[in-house]
């Protein structure tokens, strides 16, 4: 998911401490929820589940999460994912294929008893459906967090909503939200603490990317940006086999993108893609209010509803003391 920018943008990683991020984060909901169905899930990568076998690591993610958010002076707002635009479906199909060979691979594994490499393919084949969806915004409503449904692209919508003002960065694990114009991109807020990779564990801790950096520092514009991207590949499309960020910020610098797309990925339409990172469709109704949770509502959803133990569910509930109320930016910027 989302563009491999990382070996041009590391330099311009800031490491933060939870104390400095308080006020309104606009979080890519499709990119969290597949967090927490991927790393929230039994050492043998079986996702945690009710007694019908129904899956519920994403709700027990956005529980714990705001609990932590809320403690940290962190008001999140959910911009989930539209309809996305005809030259992703490709994307789509890939990905879909992706899911299933590691759902099989998977299964595979936990035959032949090999619980690591089971757990390393389970997290690919998370897949974030219809009931993860319904069952999220419903529990968000309940805790009085609000959502957005944005017209197309998430993370689109969510880098318009801090370049207007409506919230103070955007959270999510993909570089394409700085393609889409996000000033603030806050990474690993989903997934801080620690975790096990490649047989060892690492602390993961929050980390700020500012766009207005990572342009200045490689001196190019935004514009510039989503061509070095096309080069690599897109959630739009398909990057130009071994080219990599540098190599196609090189590419860049010598004035060849236009020969090297011609090349290597005939029939891509950069126009498009790059009027769509540009001039995405966003929506500007909604209205953004925090409320005391519903705590009986919380309760039965997840302990009558999912089979939640009722002390964690309470444990969590007691984090979630906040004040009722619509946003001010005065308050929180």
């Amino acid at each position: 998911m989302g563009v491999a920018l990382r070996d041009i943008i590391a330099d311009y990683k800031t490491p933060l401490s939870w104390d400095a991020l308080a006020g309104i984060a606009a979080v890519d909901a499709h990119n969290a929820l597949y967090q927490f169905l991927s790393i929230i899930r039994q050492p043998d990568g079986t996702p945690l589940m009710d007694q019908r076998g129904r899956i519920t690591s994403h709700l027990s993610g956005i529980l714990f999460r705001a609990v932590n958010f809320m403690e940290k002076g962190i008001k999140p707002v959910y911009v989930f994912d539209g309809t996305p635009p005809d030259f992703k479906q490709e994307t789509i199909e890939q990905r879909r294929s992706v899911r299933d060979q590691a759902r099989e691979r998977w299964q595979v594994a936990l035959e032949r008893g090999e619980i690591e490499e089971a757990a390393k393919h389970a997290r690919a084949s998370s897949r974030v459906d219809h009931e993860v969806i319904s069952t999220s915004k419903t529990l968000l409503s309940l805790l009085g967090l609000p959502y957005i449904d944005a017209p197309s692209e998430g993370e689109a919508q969510a880098a318009w909503m801090v370049r207007h003002g409506d919230a103070r960065y955007v959270v999510s694990q993909d570089y394409d939200t700085l393609l889409f114009g996000a000033p603030i991109l806050m990474r690993n807020l989903t997934v801080s603490g620690k975790r096990k990779m490649h047989g060892r564990t690492i602390t993961v801790s929050p980390e700020r990317i500012t766009l207005a950096e990572v342009l200045a520092g490689l001196g190019i514009t935004r514009q510039d940006l989503i061509r070095i991207a096309i080069l690599i590949g897109t959630d739009f499309n398909e990057g130009a086999k071994g080219i990599g960020a540098k190599t196609a910020l090189k590419i860049f610098r010598g004035g060849e993108v236009s020969t090297v797309v011609g090349e290597k990925l005939p029939g891509i339409d950069i126009d498009a893609i790059m009027t769509f990172f540009l001039e995405p469709p966003i929506t500007s109704e909604y209205t953004l209010t925090w409320k005391e949770p519903d705590r009986e509502g919380v309760r039965s959803m997840l302990c009558e509803g999912y089979d939640f133990s009722p002390d964690r569910v309470e444990k969590a509930l007691e984090g979630l003391k906040i004040k009722a109320g619509q946003k001010t930016l005065d308050s929180w910027f």
